[in-house]
């Protein structure tokens, strides 16, 4: 049962998720422990889904054509999709993982042990500013490493289910 963000450990976790130092080690750990989870458990578990709603992403490598895997926080919406945000934990770079997309938007998600094909979308200006309210609502800290990115912005995808 994931922890509630307004509960005092959700709210502990959620401050030390948006400090500097945590934004500065993050990238290196959070990511390898979530894709040994997934393997280990056949796509039922990765850590951050213990505070958000979390998949795991295949995509085409966009200049190696190689499989790239990433865990990924989401927001799963009423229609099936799935929003991701291309935080980078607000380092300057956008991911990698967004450059996948916007090369070979054909993906696979796993979402609690499910996996199914997707078709990424980037989102505009307009249509994030739309969402991301209820982005906010699943993780706050999209608001902390937005300032950490130096005024990048922060890329949102759809991803919709596609027929196999």
């Amino acid at each position: 049962m994931p922890i509630s963000l307004n509960s005092a450990v959700g709210r502990a976790v959620t401050k030390m998720a948006g400090s500097a130092p945590f934004l500065r080690v993050a990238p290196w750990f959070v990511p390898h422990l979530d894709r040994v989870l997934h393997r280990l458990t056949g796509g039922r578990v990765v850590m951050s889904s213990a505070m958000v709603p979390s998949l795991v992403l295949t995509c085409t490598g966009a200049k190696s054509g190689q499989p790239r895997v990433i865990p990924l926080a989401c927001l799963p919406d009423d229609d099936g999709s799935f929003l991701v945000v291309g935080s980078n934990f607000g380092r300057p770079d956008h991911p990698a993982w967004t450059a996948n997309l916007l090369a070979h938007p054909a993906a696979t998600a796993s979402f609690r042990g499910r996996a199914f094909p997707v078709t990424a979308r980037l989102l505009d200006a307009e249509e994030t500013a739309a969402v991301w309210p209820r982005l906010l609502a699943v993780w706050p800290n999209y608001d902390a490493y937005r300032a950490h990115a130096g005024g990048r912005p922060l890329r949102v995808f759809r991803l919709s289910p596609t027929p196999r």
